[in-house]
């Protein structure tokens, strides 16, 4: 789908006057932090104190525009837990190592790496704030990724309320978990990945995206793939990714019977340990969650979001001396949020 085909979707979308009953009909599931960093790394935005407000005014302003264009029905702000990585650390040593330790704003907007770090964590701070004023869902679990969050919500919704459901990210391990309704949407290329899409840009079908991944690593998180095996060359190894759903022990079974033929055969099969740990690191169709958070987690989708809470909201805004963030807030919040503040 194009940008022009996007833009269309979404203007007839945002011009809809469907009368939603249902909560679950029609739901948005956000990684907080995946589009807080996003605009605090690519937006300078200062307020009339000179106090850096990018990561702050740009998700507010990044979550109304999503909301005004796909009118959701619901909507859950997913935050990554207090040591969240930990699970995948105990499968993976050096799973996101490094991360964090270098500047993503550019070298002016800073003095300090630490000067930086304290507006990521007030910004983010705030933004909670924010957020509880609004009527949307905020939820992290300790020791739990948002990841893992999202994807057991977007299964359970899919699966138990036949709900349609758009995860809002620019991580490509969701893709795995795309379906007749499951999409997602990365705000960097404004396009809505659905099944056709992963074919169209993998050549493989989504069920096949965490064999594609496992097979050649993730560097962002430190997991190692097969040497020789890059996106150009995987489908010339493995034409049957893009023939028929696969799982791992498939992909042995290829290996083994292909062994002679080249080196990376014969790698996969010497790593199997490796990509079984792979397999279990990046596998979102068995998020690491246990039993009890589970249970929390479908007991919290039948809670209703907080009603908006105007008042609250601006206040907090002329704290922060947002100034022209939202062009007339009251009327512009009232307007966005009519369908999620209109649940009993």
């Amino acid at each position: 789908m194009n940008k022009k085909n996007l833009l269309n979707l979404l203007d007839q979308v945002s011009k809809e006057e469907t009368i939603y009953t249902n909560p679950h009909e029609r739901v948005v599931l956000i990684d907080a932090l995946n589009l807080f960093f996003r605009n605090f790394a690519m937006l300078k935005m200062v307020n009339q104190d000179g106090a850096h407000i990018g990561g702050l005014g740009g998700f507010l302003r990044s979550l109304n525009s999503l909301i005004k264009n796909l009118q959701p029905t619901s909507v859950y702000i997913v935050f990554d837990g207090v040591g969240s990585s930990i699970n995948r650390k105990n499968l993976h040593a050096d799973y996101k190592s490094g991360r964090n330790q270098t500047r993503i704003t550019n070298w002016e907007t800073f003095d300090s790496l630490e000067e930086e770090n304290d507006a990521k964590t007030n910004q983010i701070v705030r933004l909670i704030h924010y957020l509880k004023c609004l009527p949307v869902k905020t939820i992290s679990l300790d020791k739990v990724e948002a990841d893992d969050i999202i994807a057991y919500l977007s299964n359970i919704l899919s699966i138990k309320h036949d709900s349609n459901v758009i995860i809002v990210s620019n991580d490509r391990d969701y893709i795995q978990l795309i379906n007749k309704n499951i999409t997602i949407y990365r705000p960097t290329e404004k396009e809505l990945h659905t099944p056709q899409m992963v074919y169209s840009n993998f050549g493989i079908p989504p069920e096949n995206f965490i064999l594609y991944k496992t097979l050649l690593g993730d560097q962002s998180d430190k997991i190692e793939g097969i040497k020789g095996l890059g996106p150009k060359g995987i489908l010339k190894k493995f034409p049957e990714l893009a023939q028929q759903v696969l799982t791992l022990d498939d992909i042995m079974e290829i290996a083994e019977s292909k062994m002679k033929e080249h080196v990376v055969y014969a790698r996969v099969l010497h790593e199997e340990q490796k990509l079984k740990n792979n397999y279990k690191i990046m596998d979102l169709q068995n998020p690491l969650i246990d039993e009890n958070e589970k249970q929390f987690l479908e007991q919290f989708l039948d809670e209703l979001p907080p009603k908006l809470n105007l008042d609250t909201f601006l206040k907090f805004y002329n704290e922060d001396n947002l100034g022209k963030l939202i062009k007339n807030p009251e009327t512009t919040l009232n307007d966005i949020y009519k369908i999620l503040n209109g649940f009993k």
